[in-house]
């Protein structure tokens, strides 16, 4: 006998869960159930209930399944299209299908929660609460539309409500005694009022308002509060800009195909925010939706505000910085077609938008965009998959691109658009000049040349601002001992601590470990302790002392923990609260301040140096980009860079500005060396508490890789990672190259699988499909 079944995939990350399990449908859920939903089931030989995501309805021969526990969605909350985004992703992400499914919802959803039902009356009951056949009536009737659902994390809030109130029928009646005073005005306030209030706007205290709660004086309502109205609320709206013909001719070029992605590849203020603006404005126009990526938290204030300027409510907002809370509101969104443009970072690519029309992804070569934990997906290449599925258009955007994405212009997989002026016609692009601090080091700072001190100087007298930038958080490198060399480092990670005065601690950037500075060295018990090298921190202090008038900001990971705190940097900068802004690389691309004249890298050569065949791209884009604060307006621009290699290619082309002859240098080493883009790349990276069991392991994964792949791949490896040791876990690493080889996705999930078995169950495998990093 047939019965009917649903296909899931369980939340139990592992090879063999990797492809779905049939479970029975109950029959009182067989016309409610839907591909997309999650449910609970019973699993494993215990039969403890997982959560699971449907993905596919049939019939099969009733031979003994296990029947679904739980439905817990009234509606998909995973449409058909990431459904299959998930089956694509998985021959080339190497993670398993439910990290893929999971990284497409909000936290909220992947955590314990329960559902809410409400009434036409109001009356409110939780789904948790109910029998099984009451849960069943109760999904007719959402299905009916008698009822509507909301979610509810239990062990957090996901709405934001706020009590409203107004003077109830027997205020006007009701008498006070003399002595209550405050009592009798909050009786005049109230009923001189229409309108109902926001109890938290009641100028009185808060026993008085729950007296005349407490007795029925007023009437009080719950409403739900969108936690971002004040974002919405703040901003001016905006009008279109008159394009100029560079942008108007990219613009048209734009909207007149959708056959291939477009890079548009624009020097630093050249107007590509417009461009994208307007396209978006084009795609509205045609019934159709947009996803706006940007790749960090720092740049989304300034860009989400440019696009509720000009689109209002019709934009969410996507990013880590926002709360489980906050994430959910957007999704929900979304999800019920409230927003039809997405502005965030990396995730917001699985915004569950329906009929996309334009993805853009500006500053499309940063690293961002590449997820550093599983699943390892790149926001560029789901973009893609997006865009073929929908028809939509897709933008790549930048000053510096990749060099995967100018290649692929180069030989017309993609159509390339050029920018080669500032939008502005007063505003032009800035001088740069190189300093080679091997001669020009200042008698007063170890940070700063004269140069670059007298630059600074000149520009404030003048009331015009500063970026600063050092690619380097904290106070000091490390701290070292005179005596014996000593250098305090990590119990965990094979790295020195680093020093940070405002908590007075050494930190390890990698795995989080803290401790107090010492003040006798642990290994001789001498005492001449001393700090080496500049953090952020540091340099902060010593240009207060240098010039003590100066109004500085610092923006790096450490002044940016707490909520908004990078929107109130960058406010006050933009109010001109403060002469200099300094901070990491965080404050290298995409901020518009027309007061910014100056920029100065303190030290270039930060990741030149690194043991990874990006770290040349990786600093000319960098530096390209800082360069391209400065002078967005009608001031002059200049950008001083101190650097102890000046003869260096990338520094040279950065002062030259020509990112054209970086591009022919940097693709001419590539061939040499067999590097993307001529290869493509895949690391697999073994960790192990043991270094022996490590290192026999990983040689055994080369080998088999080796075995199966052709001639023509290339293996390296393996070898212990630059930083050995992280979180008390010895890792190596595998890199293969390789152009073709049909065998690849079969051997790395052959490798997958190897830590299922039981004698590797401290082995952990992590697969990455061209890796941004090495270090």
């Amino acid at each position: 006998m047939l019965k009917k079944t649903a296909k899931i995939i369980v939340d139990v990350p592992l090879m063999q869960t990797d492809k779905p399990f049939s479970y029975a449908i109950p029959s009182g859920l067989e016309n409610l159930i839907e591909t997309g939903m999650r449910v609970h089931v019973p699993f494993g030989a215990a039969n403890r209930l997982v959560q699971g995501i449907v993905i596919d309805l049939s019939e099969e021969e009733d031979s003994g399944l296990k029947e679904i526990a739980e439905l817990l969605d009234v509606e998909p909350v995973l449409t058909a299209e990431q459904l299959r985004l998930a089956d694509e992703m998985r021959h080339t992400v190497f993670s398993y299908k439910i990290s893929c499914l999971k990284a497409m919802l909000p936290n909220l959803l992947n955590s314990s929660y329960d559902k809410i039902l409400t009434d036409s009356e109001g009356i409110q009951r939780k789904w948790s609460l109910l029998s099984e056949s009451q849960k069943i009536e109760a999904l007719k009737e959402v299905k009916s539309g008698h009822l509507k659902v909301s979610y509810s994390a239990r062990s957090k809030e996901n709405k934001k409500i706020e009590k409203y109130v107004k003077a109830s029928a027997k205020l006007a009646d009701f008498k006070f005694g003399k002595a209550a005073k405050k009592r009798a005005e909050l009786k005049s306030y109230l009923l001189s009022q229409e309108e109902m209030i926001p109890q938290k706007d009641l100028p009185f205290s808060s026993a008085v308002i729950k007296y005349f709660v407490e007795n029925a004086l007023v009437e009080v309502t719950q409403k739900e509060v969108s936690r971002t109205a004040a974002v919405f609320e703040a901003v001016t709206p905006d009008k279109p800009k008159v394009l100029n013909e560079e942008q108007e001719l990219a613009f048209n070029a734009i909207i007149a195909s959708a056959d291939k992605p477009f890079l548009l590849e624009g020097v630093t203020g050249s107007g590509k925010t417009e461009i994208y603006l307007q396209v978006i404005e084009h795609t509205l126009k045609e019934g159709k939706t947009a996803i706006m990526l940007v790749p960090e938290i720092a740049l989304t204030p300034q860009m989400s505000n440019r696009f509720i300027a000009r689109f209002g409510e019709k934009v969410a907002i996507m990013h880590s910085g926002l709360s489980d809370g906050e994430k959910y509101d957007e999704w929900r969104k979304i999800k019920e077609g409230h927003a039809q443009v997405v502005v965030g970072a990396r995730s917001a690519i699985f915004a569950p938008l329906e009929n996309l029309g334009v993805i853009i992804i500006d500053e499309e070569h940063e690293t961002s965009y590449k997820q550093d934990s599983n699943p390892r997906y790149h926001a560029r290449d789901v973009a893609l998959l997006r865009a073929k599925y929908h028809h939509a258009r897709l933008i790549l955007g930048s000053a510096t691109p990749s060099l995967e994405s100018r290649a692929r212009a180069q030989k017309g997989v993609y159509h390339l658009l050029t920018l080669k002026h500032r939008a502005s016609e007063q505003a032009f692009l800035p001088e740069v000049q190189i300093v080679d601090m091997r001669s020009n080091l200042s008698d007063q700072s170890g940070n700063f040349s004269d140069i670059l001190l007298e630059k600074i100087r000149e520009k404030v007298e003048r009331k015009e601002q500063v970026i600063l930038m050092l690619n380097r958080r904290g106070y000091s490198s490390f701290v070292m001992c005179r005596d014996c060399g000593f250098v305090v480092g990590c119990p965990n990670c094979d790295i020195s601590l680093t020093l940070h005065m405002d908590t007075k601690t050494l930190n390890c950037h990698y795995c989080g470990h803290q401790e107090a500075i010492p003040q006798v060295c642990p290994n001789c018990n001498g005492r001449k302790i001393r700090y080496y090298g500049s953090g952020t921190q540091k340099v902060q202090e010593e240009l207060e002392k240098l010039l003590p008038d100066l109004r500085i900001l610092r923006m790096d990971v450490d002044t940016t923990k707490t909520k908004n705190a990078h929107e109130k940097i960058l406010s006050k900068f933009g109010a001109h609260d403060a002469d200099v802004l300094l901070g990491t690389q965080m404050i290298a691309k995409g901020l518009d301040f027309p007061n910014v004249t100056l920029v100065g890298v303190i030290n270039a050569d930060t990741g030149l140096n690194l043991p990874d065949f990006r770290a040349s791209e990786r600093s000319f884009q960098l530096l390209m980009q800082v360069a391209g604060r400065a002078g967005r307006a009608n001031k002059k621009g200049e950008v001083i860079i101190q650097t102890f290699n000046p003869g260096h290619y990338a520094v040279k082309l950065v002062a030259a500005q020509d990112y054209e002859a970086f591009y022919r240098q940097e693709m001419y080493y590539r061939q040499q060396l067999s590097y993307p883009p001529y290869y493509f790349t895949v690391q697999i990276l073994v960790s192990h508490k043991d270094e022996d069991i490590v290192a026999k392991k990983a040689y055994e994964i080369a080998s088999l890789v080796k075995e199966k792949l052709s001639d023509k791949a290339k293996v390296l490896g393996p070898t212990p990672k630059p930083i050995a040791r992280t979180h008390n876990l010895y890792h190596y690493q595998i890199l293969v190259k390789y152009r073709f080889e049909a065998q690849l996705e079969e051997v790395l999930n052959q490798v997958l699988d190897l830590t299922q078995k039981r004698e590797n169950k401290n082995l952990r495998v992590l697969i990455d499909s061209e890796p941004q990093s090495f270090v």
